[in-house]
């Protein structure tokens, strides 16, 4: 009986000690599993999603870090990715972003934004950016690319790359000594305006108003990023010739700042003038209409002397081919002083042809105009470009080309939403060319030119010489509403004697005399929330029995048209499928028709002297 329950006693014992040892080998197996599973954990997929960073930091041109700035990141697209202010040391960073490219845009009251696109960001690297703020010319520049300070691309990502079957290949095949995105980016940047207008014809005569001749077209493209190549054209038909006239423009620069290469622009342009009655023919001339060709070669370069001090200068030679061969040269300088809070001066001076390269356009005197509206504006101001064709006049015959000689300086200064500005100027111009409309046979054939887009002619009035003032404030007081009021004295033509006794040229130059007039100009802009349309209109009043011949300023913005203006810009619905966007605009120029010399003859007939005739026009512009 002892030895039954002393075989049960043990048999009880190993049952006990087999549930312990399977008990054990369970606490030991989900012990290893916990384990596994917290190394799991830390390789998990969302601390391994590749992407970049773009950091910087923000100083003024003393080197002094600014806080609270505005850091706007754009993608491929243009649209805002994201915003952030700087913080007390002026940086900023913007992490975890998709491998693309992006642009960056910063503004500060007091200061011009700076903007820098085509920012290329790659899986695990950082691009550093130092941001110079100033009331000019405001840069931002890339220092370098490298590792992100937060190690956004870790070791066992790499080797998740490595060990995955689906990037094995990929990593196998590719090239290691060229870059997918870089063959990718061969062109970048491409900006496009395609625009066709129709209306009344401005005269090319006059300077208050640049005609186009009904197709213009402008693409801009970066090649191999820091090149940067602008092509512009010009076509359309004279009114009295069934040959078309054609203007093209090619422009070759470097986007990168550190570069000592200048922006060279080749510019070609073919018109046939009419010939109707009254008006000489010209020998040369293609089935009875004169052929005006010009080609011109330009240079610009722009150089930082210190961080406060900027020089543009450059030149263009220039041939023209009518009646005679012309060639003639025209120098051009600017220099930029960054005074800091006290403002901006600038010096500029040419000879010869207006400089296109310097002239300022009317939008961009706001600072706060978004990056896309600056691109185009340098798309619109390539179609001016065009548009300012060499005045030619004729004396017995002869083609002469008008001569201008302006030395002036010009001063900025921006208080958060005000910016004034001033400007001084001494200004001789040889052979002016005016539009005239004169009675059929009172000035000789051989003095009368036939102006392309109109129905007026060009009279050599001679030498003109004038001093000029101007200053301005600008006040936004919203978003969506800007005013500005103007003032100025400049020279204009005045009539010695209401009648004209001769009829020569020698008597209607004679009869013309040099004087000084004041003007005022006040100009409304706005943009309405719902629709998005830009309504401009200006008035500018001056003594309107002379006729002022319009300035055009190297150193200051537009801000003087004859009579009352209007300018409307619609914003349309993109077209289905295709990028870009469409803009109707339509323009009312002058429609008071103030500011013409009006003379008497003796047979009881007139002469009138124009400077910018009244004409309504109206287009649509695609812009990609």
């Amino acid at each position: 009986m002892g030895e039954v329950k002393l075989r049960q006693m043990k048999t009880a014992m190993a049952n006990g000690q087999n549930v312990r040892g399977h008990g054990m080998r369970t606490a030991l197996l989900l012990a290893t599993s916990a384990i596994l599973a917290m190394q799991y954990a830390q390789c998990a997929p969302t601390s391994l999603v590749p992407g970049g960073a773009i950091a910087g930091n923000v100083k003024n041109t003393l080197g002094v870090a600014q806080m609270g700035a505005t850091v706007i990141l754009y993608s491929r697209s243009d649209s805002v990715v994201r915003q952030v202010l700087t913080n007390e040391r002026g940086g900023f960073v913007f992490e975890g972003l998709i491998p693309d490219f992006y642009s960056v845009r910063v503004s500060l009251s007091s200061f011009v934004p700076a903007i820098r696109r085509n920012i290329a960001v790659q899986p695990g690297m950082e691009s550093i950016l130092t941001i110079n703020l100033a009331s000019v010319f405001s840069s931002i520049e890339l220092v370098y690319t490298g590792p992100p300070r937060g190690g956004l691309m870790s070791d066992e990502w790499k080797w998740v790359l490595r060990g995955s079957a689906a990037t094995r290949p990929v990593l196998r095949f590719r090239d290691p000594g060229t870059s997918s995105s870089s063959r990718a980016s061969v062109f970048s940047d491409t900006r496009g305006l395609v625009a066709v207008s129709a209306g009344d014809s401005a005269s090319y005569g006059t300077s208050g108003s640049q005609s186009d001749l009904g197709t213009a077209f402008s693409v801009a493209t970066s090649i191999n990023g820091a090149n940067r190549v602008q092509f512009s054209g010009n076509v359309g038909y004279s009114s009295n010739s069934a040959v078309p006239a054609t203007s093209f423009r090619t422009t070759y620069s470097r986007d990168d700042a550190s570069s000592l290469a200048p922006a060279v622009t080749l510019t070609m342009r073919q018109m046939y003038l009419p010939n109707r009655a009254g008006v000489g023919l010209v020998a040369g001339a293609t089935g009875g209409a004169p052929a005006f060709r010009s080609m011109g070669l330009s240079m610009i370069d722009r150089f930082q002397l210190t961080d406060g001090l900027k020089l543009e200068y450059g030149a263009s030679a220039e041939s023209v081919t009518f009646v005679d061969r012309v060639n003639f040269l025209s120098p051009f300088a600017r220099i930029t002083a960054d005074l800091g809070t006290i403002g901006t001066l600038q010096v500029a001076f040419s000879s010869g042809a207006t400089p296109a390269e310097l002239t300022v356009p009317t939008s961009a005197a706001s600072a706060d105009l978004a990056a896309d509206t600056l691109r185009n504006d340098a798309l619109q101001q390539d179609l001016a470009a065009l548009a300012m064709l060499p005045r030619v006049s004729l004396i017995d015959g002869r083609a002469k080309i008008q001569r201008d000689e302006n030395i002036e300086l010009g001063y900025r200064k921006r208080i958060r939403s005000t910016t004034i500005r001033g400007s001084l100027y001494h200004e001789v111009i040889q052979n002016t060319a005016l539009a005239i409309s004169s009675p059929t046979g009172f000035l000789p054939e051989s003095d009368l030119l036939a102006d392309p887009s109109s129905r007026t002619n060009f009279f050599n009035a001679g030498r003109f010489h004038s001093m000029g003032c101007t200053a301005s404030v600008e006040q936004r007081l919203s978003d969506r509403l800007d005013v500005l009021i103007a003032a100025g004295r400049a020279g204009a033509f005045s009539g010695r004697q209401p009648l004209l006794e001769g009829g020569t040229p020698e008597d209607l130059r004679a009869a013309l005399e040099h004087v000084q007039r004041t003007w005022v100009t006040a100009r409304v802009s706005t943009r309405l929330a719902v629709t998005g349309t830009r309504i401009s209109s200006s008035y500018s009043w001056t003594d309107f029995r002379t006729l002022m011949p319009a300035h055009v300023y190297l150193t200051n913005t537009p801000s003087r048209d004859t009579g009352w203006n209007v300018s409307v810009r619609q914003p349309l619905p993109g077209i289905f499928g295709m990028g870009g966007r469409i803009e109707a605009s339509a323009e009312l120029r002058n429609a008071l028709a103030q500011g013409y010399l009006s003379l008497a003859t003796a047979d009881g007939g007139r002469v009138v002297l124009i400077q910018s005739p009244r004409a309504l026009r109206g287009g649509l512009a695609f812009i990609f």
